[in-house]
């Protein structure tokens, strides 16, 4: 979900408008093919936050120079190259090296990561029923099939909704609110995702449905591989746990937004949109994995972080796990920032690992004060 860009534009659903919503259509038991038997693979799909925008950077520093004080992954001898962390797919989908799949010792031979920066629910479904390309690839549901015809697929986690709904825009309005001095955002922008949520989770279900559809036409039944739907770490965080004041200094640290309209996305906005998704995961029987509070006390200006600088170190301890603000002038690119990070996307990577030796369910994951990456822990959902 980028503020940069949304590509279309988040009260729980009824089970019966969820299924009213979509209709799917499944292969025939008879046209189902033998599952293959390897290689074996975990997949992600979905928009940035799951392919691993912002994975650049192992906290944030507001030097502009270098490595910017060691957090910069992509910095070289006299420049800065970001294949070294995204690879071919820089300028498009942000697929970083340290993406939440990537980080998971889930015992597979491979782990694909065919999520895509921007991407909103039909770029999820199969084209033959709707399904929009973007960046130059075909829909995810379509290239989730090629995989699982040859590899023998035992996990798709998928991360989808928040751009249906505009988060990214919400965001950027709020904090063009801050800078410009025009007043706090959350009362106008609550109308608008409460206009767009009940479409963007019909249009979530129809994901589900379009993943099912795609694995059972590549001869998977449900039972022989599982499927998580995850909810969004929030990278902000409230107005009485941000480590800067109320006034303009918050523009220059990165997280430019009144402490109203912090607390309402971090205690309104969120929670209503991982309702909202929890209640998809329901409705179809898959895993549902909570990462609402997974960044706590580890977000943009968090007051139990700091940046980095020539005292305070790039540390997983210490340091934000979400990319600040930034225009892209200066550092990087604009499509990156409210992401998780390096330091924030293995975190992840460590809950789904745990969802998955848990052996499946409704979960929410959840960091351990002053620890690492290694000390995220699991709660009964």
């Amino acid at each position: 979900m980028s503020p940069a860009r949304r590509r279309s534009s988040f009260a729980p659903l009824a089970l019966a408008a969820l299924c009213a919503a979509t209709t799917v259509t499944f292969a025939a038991p008879g046209e189902a093919r033998a599952v293959p038997s390897g290689p074996t693979a975990i997949v992600s799909l979905g928009d940035s936050y799951i392919a691993g925008n912002a994975g650049r950077w192992r906290g944030n520093s507001d030097d502009p120079f270098g490595d910017r004080s060691g957090t910069d992954r992509a910095a070289v001898p006299g420049g800065y190259d970001a294949r070294k962390v995204y690879g071919d797919s820089d300028g498009g989908c942000f697929r970083s090296d340290v993406a939440e799949i990537a980080g998971t010792a889930i015992p597979v031979d491979r782990a694909i990561n065919l999520a895509c920066s921007g991407a909103e629910s039909p770029n999820i479904w199969r084209a033959s029923h709707g399904g929009q390309p973007l960046e130059g690839e075909r829909p995810q549901a379509d290239a989730l099939a090629g995989v699982a015809a040859t590899h023998r697929v035992r996990l798709v986690v998928m991360s989808v909704g928040g751009n249906d709904i505009g988060f990214g825009d919400i965001l950027q309005a709020c904090m063009t609110g801050y800078m410009g001095g025009t007043g706090s955002c959350h009362h106008a922008q609550q109308a608008q995702v409460q206009s767009r949520f009940a479409a963007a989770m019909s249009a979530v279900d129809t994901s589900v449905k379009e993943v099912r559809a795609a694995m059972s036409g590549a001869g998977y039944a449900a039972s022989e591989y599982r499927l998580v739907l995850q909810s969004y770490p929030s990278p902000l965080p409230r107005g009485s746990e941000n480590r800067y004041a109320e006034d303009g200094s918050r523009t220059y640290e990165g997280c430019p937004m009144y402490n109203t309209d912090l607390d309402w996305a971090r205690d309104s906005l969120m929670p209503r949109i991982t309702a909202g998704l929890a209640s998809v995961a329901r409705a179809n029987g898959t895993d549902f994995l909570d990462l609402s509070d997974a960044l706590q006390g580890r977000e943009v200006c968090a007051r139990s972080t700091h940046m980095a600088d020539g005292t305070h170190k790039p540390s997983a301890a210490t340091s934000d796990w979400a990319r600040y603000f930034n225009t892209g002038a200066f550092q990087g690119e604009l499509r990156e920032s409210l992401h998780p990070n390096a330091y924030g996307q293995i975190a992840l990577g460590r809950c789904l690992n745990r969802l998955w030796n848990a052996g499946g369910g409704t979960w929410k994951c959840h960091n351990t004060p002053g620890q690492g990456y290694d000390g995220m822990t699991l709660t009964a959902g």
